[in-house]
């Protein structure tokens, strides 16, 4: 099996700083527009006098799209480069961050975040499929360093929407959440040479390739596992605060600061990584976040006290931001070659299949159980996601090499 092509690691040496750098850059803007229109979606719809369903139906809508078109656009990518489907996604961005200030209604929100879910999936698997092309210490850093931009987008969006709603309402807050899409267009244009220059299509195969491919790797297997509970313990996190923080009276402004003080702590772990991976494997962090995510899911719900909320998101972004530049270094390494798009549209299917359900599922029982019983229910399919992936570090490895990076590379080491 052949690895990572020759042009593709010349490329990245010669552009080792202004390529990741840009991305990041670039996913940063894009991310800001989704983390805190998830959030101005969400409070806009109570404001409407919506039920806990219906806004369950919303936050479920925002991972529709990518969930049925992620592997078609992973293929896509592969096929013709980033440089096309990211215009084409920030653009739609674009169209969904608008909208709902243009007009202040249900369908509104629900065209808004189908556009913003939509834009953003193809985005990320661009962004995430060119930081890959890399390998060793080079790919585990880039990976990091776009762990630690969307960290910070996901603490500016949140903060931004529940700042911009208790000060300007519920219809300003989409113009602010607009411009961060609009710069990232003029950063792409300017960045399109590198984009295009960048794309090397891999020799088309003599075999019908299938998704039940990628499935069949025990090792993928594990990482899918891992990357979906905790995606979608984050998602969940997202999901249930600003419920649960109207149900006890607190303001738009404060359920920002819970959800921002959670991406600060995603933000400071980030930054302590490269020390961090040097001397802890990737699947004992996991691990470890599978468990802490767990207890903290537990304990949420028991308390009303705005500072013991923030520390327990806090925590919370801790546990579950030391794991992404592991995750997607691990999926990269386990790929086979020239299927990394493919790879990582797959991974972002199966988080947003389990977007697109939970929130539908959590939405419908929280209308009938209650807010407490969902903690719970995240937590224990954690508890049994540490279970399942318990052999993932004894399991035998495979007698071929990694596709897409040295045998021996630091991301699985």
């Amino acid at each position: 099996m052949s690895m990572s092509s020759p042009p593709q690691k010349s490329f990245f040496k010669s552009s080792a700083f202004a390529g990741p750098v840009t991305l990041c850059l670039l996913i940063l803007l894009i991310h800001m527009a989704i983390s805190g229109g998830r959030v101005a979606v969400s409070l806009t719809a109570l404001e409407l006098k919506r039920s806990t369903f219906e806004v369950g139906i919303l936050i479920a809508v925002f991972a529709l799209l990518p969930m049925l078109l992620s592997v078609k656009a992973g293929r896509l990518l592969d096929r013709i480069g980033p440089w096309r489907p990211m215009r084409a996604s920030a653009f739609v961005v674009i169209v969904g961050t608008i909208l709902p200030f243009i007009w202040q209604d249900m369908v509104a929100l629900v065209i808004a975040a189908a556009c913003m879910g939509l834009g953003h999936m193809v985005f990320q698997i661009a962004v995430q499929r060119q930081m890959g092309l890399s390998a060793g210490e080079e790919r585990l850093r880039n990976f990091s360093w776009l762990s630690l931009s969307m960290a910070t987008s996901g603490l500016l969006g949140p903060l931004l929407a529940g700042i911009s709603i208790d000060h300007l309402g519920h219809r300003a807050v989409f113009a602010l959440l607009t411009i961060s899409p609009v710069i990232c267009v003029l950063g792409l244009y300017r960045a399109r040479n590198y984009l295009k220059t960048s794309h090397h299509p891999a020799p088309a195969s003599e075999t019908k390739q299938r998704v039940t491919d990628l499935l069949a790797s025990p090792q993928l297997r594990r990482v899918f596992t891992a990357n979906m509970l905790l995606s979608s313990a984050w998602d969940t996190h997202m999901f249930v605060v600003p419920i649960f923080g109207v149900m006890v009276g607190l303001s738009a402004t404060t359920i920002g600061l819970i959800l921002a003080s959670f991406a600060a702590a995603t933000i400071v772990v980030r930054l302590a990584l490269p020390l961090l991976q040097h001397r802890v494997r990737p699947w004992q962090l996991i691990h470890f976040a599978l468990i802490v995510t767990g207890l903290n899911f537990v304990l949420y719900p028991m308390f009303e006290q705005v500072w013991i909320l923030m520390t327990l998101s806090f925590v919370l972004g801790l546990g579950l931001g030391s794991t992404q530049p592991s995750i997607l270094a691990l999926l990269q390494q386990n790929a086979p070659a020239g299927r990394a798009g493919e790879a990582f549209g797959l991974r972002m299917a199966l988080i947003n299949g389990c977007q697109v359900t939970l929130p539908l599922a959590f939405g419908a029982l929280g209308a009938v159980i209650g807010i407490m019983p969902l903690f719970w229910l995240t937590a224990a399919g954690l508890g049994a996601g540490r279970w399942f992936t318990r052999h993932a570090e004894t399991a035998k490895k495979p007698d071929t090499p990694p596709k897409d990076g040295p045998p021996n590379s630091p991301s699985t080491s």
